[in-house]
């Protein structure tokens, strides 16, 4: 029996990686699918070698069925989450909603898959934390994934221009800069869409097509400089919060200084005393 735990062991981390080499690469399958059956089959030899183990030890299944029973209870109240965590590992390597690589958010978490494992899965976010979810969250929660099955995003850059520019020339400068970026795709075409009248600007969004959600930042980064730059040039003012007051000039206008007692000088307060002398 303690041979074949070795074998089981020993099986069940290298025959994997050797399948993988010798065959799932030269199939048409992409990362995440080589992941998904390297992983299956890591299970699968793990189950065999459980069940030969048991075999050599003379454990047939009439003697250790009630115990099997007993136990599944047991786990089923105290390990509830543990086993729908892995069940839900299950679900994900077979449904595959996300791959090895891909990026994804969950909640409030955004970050790239890099290792799915029987309880949980590990996602790199952008500050190069690894946050370790658990599978459940994937399949009971809301997940977005940004490459699934087509990589290319949008950008969304608001521009607020100054009341009095010229919205048609906005436009046009708009989808220069956009047209300029080597990163912005031009299909789909970026577009420059005139929103409508704001509180202190006209308002306008420049929308932009990228590839890959690691473009999503550089992309926004450049295109701000670039409209910076370019409406400077052209003497269109971006706009800003700014309030206008308007008096009422029907009537007289009372203004009122109000001083502390320091600017009143020593004056104030002090008889003269040529009034009490009758000088």
């Amino acid at each position: 029996s303690l041979v074949t735990v070795g074998l089981t062991v020993a099986a069940a981390r290298n025959l994997p990686g050797v399948l993988e080499l010798l065959l799932l690469n030269r199939l048409p399958l992409d990362a995440g699918a080589r992941y998904a059956l390297h992983t299956l089959l890591r299970y699968a030899i793990t189950a065999i070698g459980i069940l030969v183990t048991f075999g050599a030890l003379g454990l047939r299944w009439s003697s250790i069925q009630w115990l099997v029973a007993a136990l599944s209870v047991g786990l089923g109240f105290g390990l509830q989450e543990i086993v729908a965590n892995f069940i839900c590992g299950l679900i994900i390597l077979f449904e595959r909603p996300f791959r090895v690589g891909d990026v994804v958010t969950i909640g409030d978490q955004t970050g790239k898959v890099t290792r799915i494992q029987i309880r949980a899965t590990t996602v790199t976010d952008w500050d190069r934390r690894e946050l370790i979810v658990p599978n459940k969250e994937f399949i009971t929660g809301k997940l977005i994934n940004w490459s699934l099955s087509d990589p290319i995003t949008r950008v969304v850059v608001p521009v607020g221009v100054a009341y009095g520019s010229d919205t048609q020339a906005t436009e046009k400068l708009l989808l220069k800069i956009a047209r300029e970026n080597l990163m912005v795709l031009s299909q789909p075409e970026p577009s420059a869409l005139f929103l409508g009248f704001g509180d202190n600007s006209l308002n306008f969004e420049l929308r932009v097509f990228v590839r890959g959600m690691e473009n999503r930042i550089p992309v926004a980064h450049y295109l701000h400089v670039a409209i910076e730059r370019e409406f400077r040039k052209a003497g269109i003012n971006i706009a800003f919060p700014q309030r206008d007051i308007h008096l009422d000039t029907t009537g007289p206008v009372q203004v009122r200084l109000v001083g502390s007692p320091k600017d009143a000088g020593p004056s104030q307060g002090t008889p003269d005393p040529s009034a009490s002398t009758g000088q």
